[in-house]
């Protein structure tokens, strides 16, 4: 009997370069069509055309992401650098490079522990900027004429508001309307607020003395918008 080791290499088929990338795509896409994959966001991009690129990373792997205009602009957070989340989507891959990425379909914070990490990271990083130093805060006018109010126009909080003002110090009030949650409304509240801003003094619009940016109540998660580095300049840097 011959013990020599036999050399199965001849009868393996051959695959042109195409064949071979096809048959990895067919492999990958059919069993990762719907995953929930962690990580921490990395130099996420908006395109002009509304697509959202981004890597999603961990200690020792990268994957990038792509998020179709569509659904972008339906997610329900902003994607950050740094912030640490769950990508729900499918697996793809790209032949042409011998790549693979993952079609984000929706985003989730990763957890309140991550939220609160980045919280002290972002508070660390505009304290040592003077962000919050005492000097640059503003004196509360005594007997304001009338306040711009930044905040949902379909919420409890602005009724509430008008009805607290109508009954202990009526005046005029200007409403700026924006979404007080998900991924557009750190944009519309920091653009709220400059806009305020804008309005020139003793000009044509009259020009508010005090502003108040609210919502109702609701889980960090809900209220992250709040925290959006954007919104924290745009309030410190607002000379109403």
């Amino acid at each position: 009997m011959d013990n020599r080791s036999i050399d199965f290499t001849d009868n393996l088929p051959e695959l042109t370069v195409s064949e071979l990338s096809n048959q990895v795509k067919f492999t990958v896409e059919s069993n990762f069509q719907r995953v929930r994959v962690k990580g921490e966001i990395s130099r996420p991009t908006r395109a002009s055309s509304g697509h959202l690129y981004l890597t999603l990373k961990d200690e020792n792997a990268v994957l990038d992401g792509i998020c179709w205009r569509g659904t972008a602009q339906r997610l329900s957070i902003e994607p950050e650098d740094g912030l640490e989340v769950i990508c729900i989507g499918k697996i793809t891959t790209y032949p042409g490079r011998s790549k693979y990425q993952i079609i984000i379909e929706e985003l989730e914070h990763a957890g309140e522990g991550a939220l609160l990490k980045l919280l002290e990271e972002r508070r660390k990083k505009l304290l040592k900027e003077g962000i919050f130093d005492q000097d640059r805060k503003l004196s509360l006018p005594p007997y304001p004429e009338l306040i711009g109010v930044v905040t949902s126009p379909t919420g409890a909080v602005i009724r509430d508001i008008l009805h607290r003002l109508k009954d202990r110090y009526p005046l005029h009030v200007m409403v700026c309307p924006v979404a007080v949650q998900g991924a557009s409304a750190a944009q519309e509240i920091a653009q709220a607020v400059n806009g305020f801003n804008k309005i020139p003094r003793n000009g044509a619009l009259q020009r508010p003395d005090l502003l108040i940016v609210a919502r109702g109540g609701g889980s960090l998660e809900d209220l992250w918008c709040f925290n959006e580095e954007l919104v924290v300049r745009a309030v410190a840097q607002s000379s109403i």
